[in-house]
């Protein structure tokens, strides 16, 4: 979509032509990205400036947002907003001026990339004669879409359901149609908006017990793995950073990979076996992003508990994308919030992928940047054309099975049964075969893997 600045500062989009627009197609939507020029608050324990993106990377961000649920978009627009009103958070003319554009293209919904409150967006929606939703009901939208499990559509409904219980005006017939637990977009729906906050409440309290069972049957999966006992492995990362096609090139599945943010809701679990023998289990998470709402972590609080339990965090980051600090501060912080320090050198890795869409000079300097001995340097991948990913590989097992060691044993002609599991766990460099039916073997193998060898072969001579 082509966009022109005015002297104010609008980045506006121009109209789509649109066709044949009489048969039913697409909702046609507004996007409207407002940029508050005063700097935003720091809201964590640190004193360092919070990192802000530009007008371009914020505006590409929410069209892909809207886009992601199908939207037509016919216009969209950056607004600069030096003093927020109270009533519609946009002055009145701007208000008038995207009443007119929204009665002229018969857009049915206007996305507001910024939160609203309860009064600003019952006054927009009025102003505008058409649905409003700000970034969270977008959001909401979103992964109202995505949820495919049982667990996922409860926490989904959950977030929405705390959403929507300080906005419950009876004047707004949206919220009389409801889809998938998000439900502001979706077919003819199952009730008319609640008739109070007591219902809205004990629906809340239902579905919080409900998510409480599948919790608990998580917990029980869980404590099964630890008496494995196989380390978990996260990978975590702004939306579209690449961790389902990381997840994928690491062990084989099919999750679902697009350049769409918020592709997979779910987290996926798989054992994954590494070069020299180490097995682990690998999860893939939902991708976190700026400004996530408050109430929809503490929702999805059961799927991220796997990468506070995890045992390590491999951090995503798309290092070819402009705004990739902003987008690591913001997973950060999250993680902070759940009690993850990504300083932790032992307990995090920094993975930068995409290193493929960068050219030559970019990527050195990048990478020489990195290398300054301040802090672990990153690794840096493609996910998609496989490049680092045994560097990648290497790191893992090296943290979670120790650093690679040189072994020979001799195994007895009794103990012949070991000889294959050696091979499977550990790398081979030659084996020698006795005169007296033994065979000596020097092998690299990994601290753990060294451990259990000299166990086998314990029990094997008591045996």
């Amino acid at each position: 979509m082509a966009r022109e600045k005015d002297a104010d500062g609008t980045v506006r989009g121009k109209p789509a032509h649109h066709p044949g627009t009489e048969a039913k197609g697409p909702t046609r939507a507004v996007v409207i990205v407002p940029v508050l020029t005063r700097q935003p608050r720091n809201d964590d324990d640190t004193n360092r400036p919070r990192l802000t993106r530009s007008a371009e990377a914020r505006h590409d961000e929410a069209v892909g947002l809207a886009r992601a649920i199908d939207l037509d978009l016919i216009h969209t627009a950056v607004v600069t907003v030096n003093d927020p009103r109270p009533a519609t958070l946009l002055g009145s003319g701007k208000v008038e001026e995207f009443a007119g554009i929204v009665k002229e293209g018969h857009a049915e919904v206007v996305i507001v990339d910024h939160p609203l409150t309860p009064v600003q967006q019952r006054n927009l929606e009025k102003q505008f004669n058409a649905k409003v939703l700000d970034r969270t009901g977008l959001i909401l939208e979103i992964f109202g879409e995505r949820a495919r499990t049982k667990e996922g559509t409860l926490q989904v409904e959950l977030a929405h359901l705390n959403y929507q219980k300080g906005r419950l005006v009876r004047s707004w017939t949206h919220l009389e149609r409801q889809r998938g637990g998000a439900g502001f977009l979706g077919g003819p729906g199952e009730t008319q908006i609640e008739s109070d906050r007591r219902q809205l409440q004990e629906k809340i309290i239902k579905l919080k017990h409900e998510l409480e069972t599948v919790r608990r049957t998580r917990d029980l999966h869980r404590a099964k793995r630890k008496k494995v006992p196989f380390p978990v492995v996260a990978i975590v990362g702004y939306t579209n950073a690449g961790k389902s096609t990381l997840f994928n090139k690491l062990t084989g599945a099919g999750v679902l990979a697009q350049d769409m943010l918020f592709a997979t809701l779910d987290p996926t679990l798989r054992r994954v076996r590494l070069p020299h023998g180490t097995p682990i289990i690998l999860s893939d998470t939902v991708g976190f992003i700026s400004d996530l709402p408050t109430h929809l972590i503490a929702a999805f609080r059961a799927t991220l508990e796997e990468v506070v339990e995890a045992d390590l965090v491999i951090h995503l980051r798309d290092i070819s994308d402009p705004d990739t600090a902003a987008q690591a501060e913001d997973v950060e912080r999250i993680l902070a919030d759940l009690g993850v320090d990504a300083s932790d050198a032992r307990r995090v890795i920094e993975v930068w992928n995409k290193i493929d869409l960068l050219d030559e000079g970019n990527r050195q300097r990048l990478l020489a940047d990195s290398a300054d001995g301040s802090k672990e340097p990153p690794i840096a991948v493609s996910a998609v054309s496989g490049e680092g990913i045994d560097a990648l590989k290497a790191v893992i097992e090296t943290r979670m099975a120790g650093e690679l060691q040189d072994l020979t044993v001799t195994i007895e002609p009794a103990q012949f049964g070991l000889v294959d599991w050696l091979y499977r766990n550990g790398d081979v460099v030659s084996r020698t075969d006795n005169d007296d039916g033994s065979a000596t073997i020097s092998l690299k193998a990994t601290q753990s893997a060294r451990e259990e060898i000299e166990s086998r072969l314990r029990r094997k001579n008591n045996s």
